[in-house]
């Protein structure tokens, strides 16, 4: 009876691994696409990179658009964006950007601070803490109400869209001569 048990339990756990094995290779098999590659979110080039600094002393936040490749100034910090990326409106969003901030010391000596990525989603893990001035992603966009420098060569610019505005809704003129009327319902 004692043989029996064990080699009933042998047997099960024989099953069990055989069967977690062909589950796991049913899960990897499922998130591989045709080509044979891994199924991952397709990521969105963006040219224009948003930023939040914060100023220490004077305790005043700003948003500053920057392209790709561009650098603009923040205080005694330098900004540059390298790449920006999103994921489409279907999936989870993630907004990452390869960011490289420079110091501008009282000697005027610049000094590489920070080289890597930044998440909009987690700015408290992932952001230039400087001992006056504080930088942080917020957000990439296709857009800016910046123009573009002369020499940029970044993702290609969409047409500006500002806050608020709705790009599929048409013109609104604000007459109300336009403005439809509603029919009776015929009885």
């Amino acid at each position: 009876m004692r043989q029996t048990l064990k080699s009933l339990a042998a047997r099960h756990m024989r099953i069990s691994t055989a069967g977690l094995c062909a589950f796991g290779s049913l899960i990897f098999a499922v998130s591989i696409l045709g080509d044979g590659r891994p199924a991952f979110a397709e990521k969105i080039e963006n040219p224009v990179a948003v930023f939040s600094g914060l100023d220490k002393i004077t305790g005043r936040i700003i948003s500053f658009d920057v392209y790709i490749g561009e650098t603009v100034q923040f205080g005694a910090l330098q900004v540059t964006p390298r790449v920006c990326h999103t994921r489409p409106a279907t999936e989870s969003p993630l907004t990452t950007s390869f960011v490289q901030v420079d110091e501008i010391t009282l000697n005027n000596e610049v000094r590489r601070i920070f080289s890597g990525w930044m998440y909009a989603a987690s700015p408290g893990l992932h952001a230039v803490e400087h001992a006056v001035y504080d930088v942080w992603l917020t957000d990439c966009r296709m857009s800016s109400s910046v123009a573009p420098p002369d020499d940029y060569e970044g993702p290609p610019v969409q047409e500006y869209v500002g806050d608020g505005q709705d790009p599929l809704a048409g013109p609104d003129d604000g007459s109300s001569s336009s403005a439809l009327v509603p029919r009776s319902k015929p009885f």
